[in-house]
């Protein structure tokens, strides 16, 4: 467990390292200005090459893509397993295993043609026995249990034929379509024992809290990837990591900070973006001070959500103020962002009226291998100086944030950010139903769970985005979480890589990444 730093070593840091980088254009790839050639000007793509990717957090325990937990899994498993259909990088989905999706008219019943040439990393034909075990593996059909949430909506899965699969649903619901990303693997797999998918890279090794290795996948149905060779390098210090870049013994990082950034000097081409998550201070609200909701209203007013910014990106981000992020555009609501402005005396009086004229001291457990997470919760601790409540950060591992903090719902607050883990605007909120396995803040409201069942099950899409508003002002309201922002992200390439693109959820498309020069490769 590393050391909190001082808050004032940490503002002074910031502020003095910080500068005038591109702004986010959330979710579009923008290159960012450099003194550097070599890195500034777009070249050829060279085929082949061995890339090295520094990433902070290794992956779930078991590497199966129906049980992921941690969106670091996903976005490194998004290059080996595919779905029937895949996202594309303006978020609709596009057929991949499948070469066509129909829906009935009622939005309970999906028909899909299976593509022809697709193949598992096994070399052996994707059927249809391939799909129904894999549906209904994540459904549960055959054990009882679904192992991806919201799966367990489908009623049936049958191949009529051997080119067509027909999942029938319990209910209609128009925005199942999207959980159709869900992984095909082979009948029978165990993905624990053998990994294997049918995305542009296959699995080749891993070495727990060292690396994960994917190589090219000469038999992909789709754009074949340019590298040959990807190598996840798992470096959970900040400092190291942007050392590792700097070195040469990475060629790229996402997830940086504008003052990480800042390090590198001119020899790096950064794009940024946004992460398509809602960072949250997330409140634990069966525990005592924040079972009670004048206190966790005091918070939210207590937050300076541009202050954040300021210090963490240069000002760049997109404030929020509920479980929603600006690219979920028709459901996305700016204005909560600014039901809780700055207000430190309506703090202090909603504390008073709580029973804590003085205050209080609160833990905040943080992932300490996430820097901009770390940084944010030393800056609300400055914030909430304020107001009288003393912040005492933990920094922990991932390991013990996953089983202390989300599994174990053992915590006061931590500061995270979350993503839709199903690519929909309702993963965003489901966590907030008072009986979901993923609520791992303890949120209950029954109005909102109401709310949540009545929209889960619309058929008419305008009806069902204004439900979805409607939740989300239930959690601003409530104060459920104390939102924060959407986070800028900053990626880092060496010199000769190029090709990174920015998709609106969190995943990193490592085949569309190449080198520009065969001495880089």
């Amino acid at each position: 467990m590393r050391k909190t730093r001082k808050i004032t070593a940490l503002l002074l840091a910031v502020l003095m390292l910080t500068a005038a980088l591109g702004g986010c254009t959330g979710g579009k790839s923008a290159e960012t200005a450099s003194p550097s050639a070599s890195a500034a000007v777009s070249a050829a793509p060279v085929q082949g090459g061995e890339l090295t990717v520094g990433i902070a957090q290794d992956l779930d325990d078991s590497i199966d893509p129906h049980k992921m937990v941690s969106a670091g899994t996903r976005e490194v498993l998004f290059n080996v397993f595919e779905g029937l259909l895949k996202p594309d990088t303006a978020g609709e989905m596009q057929p991949a295993v499948a070469s066509d999706c129909k829906i009935n008219d009622t939005g309970d019943v999906f028909t899909f043609t299976l593509r022809d040439g697709v193949k598992f990393h096994n070399g052996n034909p994707v059927t249809t026995k391939d799909v129904i075990y894999s549906l209904k593996r994540a459904a549960g059909l055959d054990t009882g249990t679904p192992l991806i949430n919201g799966f367990d909506e489908v009623k049936s899965v049958e191949a009529p034929d051997d080119k067509t699969v027909v999942v029938t649903l319990k209910k209609p619901d128009i925005e199942f379509k999207a959980m159709f990303t869900a992984a095909i693997i082979p009948d029978g797999n165990d993905p624990t024992k053998e990994t294997i998918g049918t995305g542009p890279f296959k699995f080749a090794s891993r070495s727990p809290q060292q690396n994960v290795v994917l190589e090219k996948f000469d038999g992909y149905w789709g754009t074949p990837a340019h590298v040959d060779k990807v190598t996840y390098k798992i470096i959970d210090n900040a400092e190291t990591l942007v050392m590792s870049l700097k070195s040469g013994s990475v060629n790229l990082v996402a997830h940086l900070t504008s003052a990480q950034v800042k390090e590198l000097g001119s020899d790096f081409t950064v794009v940024d973006g946004t992460m398509n998550l809602v960072q949250a201070l997330y409140l634990n609200n069966k525990v005592a001070p924040f079972d009670n909701v004048k206190v966790r209203q005091a918070l939210c007013y207590a937050i300076d959500r541009q202050n954040i910014m300021d210090m963490l990106s240069n000002g760049k981000g997109a404030a929020v103020g509920s479980s929603m992020y600006p690219n979920f555009k028709k459901y996305y609501r700016a204005d909560l962002a600014d039901v809780y402005k700055p207000d430190v005396e309506k703090a202090k009086s909603l504390l008073a009226e709580a029973g804590y004229p003085n205050g209080f001291t609160m833990d905040v457990t943080v992932p300490s291998n996430y820097q901009p997470h770390v940084d944010t919760a030393a800056v609300i601790a400055e914030q909430f100086k304020k107001i009288g409540v003393t912040v005492n950060i933990k920094n922990v591992d991932w390991g013990t944030w996953l089983s202390e903090v989300y599994s174990g719902r053992n915590y006061q607050s931590t500061v995270i950010g979350v993503d839709a883990a199903s690519l929909t605007a309702r993963a965003m909120l489901e966590r907030f139903v008072s009986t979901s396995t993923s609520n791992f803040t303890n949120f209950s409201d029954p109005e909102y769970d109401k709310l949540y069942a009545e929209a889960a099950a619309a058929t008419d899409e305008a009806k069902q985005v204004e439900l979805y508003k409607q939740l989300e002002e239930i959690l601003t309201k409530d104060a459920a979480n104390v939102y924060i922002q959407d986070m800028c992200d900053y990626v880092a390439m060496g010199q000769g890589v190029q090709g990174y693109e920015f998709y609106p959820l969190y995943v990193m498309d490592m085949s569309k990444v190449y080198f520009t020069n065969k001495t880089a490769a």
